[in-house]
């Protein structure tokens, strides 16, 4: 069995080491936001695939992820996507992360 803390500390870690790339390259940075994002749901939980959890208390959590997971394939697809709609999905994923980390406990 993993200690709990062993996962918070290492999703801090890999946060950190993508914060210069939002800074400088933020649309190249999505995709590893993406991903670190859907390890940490998927760790806690969260079951993006399944229809009922976007309908029950989480849902706000999943649309969340949603929102930013859209703008990042709309990205890797070469869309032209906007710089607003690029740090508003940084936002959602730090907002994620945050609230991971801090209010949703390891199971």
């Amino acid at each position: 069995m993993v200690e709990p803390g062993l996962d918070k500390h290492e999703w801090e870690t890999w946060w950190q080491q993508f914060e210069e790339d939002v800074e400088t390259s933020p649309a190249e940075a999505l995709s590893e936001l993406d991903r670190l994002t859907v390890e940490m749901l998927e760790a806690r939980g969260y079951a993006l695939d399944d229809p009922v959890v976007s309908e029950g208390d989480d849902r706000d959590i999943v649309a969340e992820y949603g929102a930013a997971h859209e703008t990042t394939e709309a990205v890797e697809q070469g869309k032209d996507v906007s710089r607003e709609d690029i740090d508003a999905a940084i936002d959602g994923y730090r907002a994620l992360h945050d609230y991971l980390l801090a209010e949703r406990g390891a199971p």
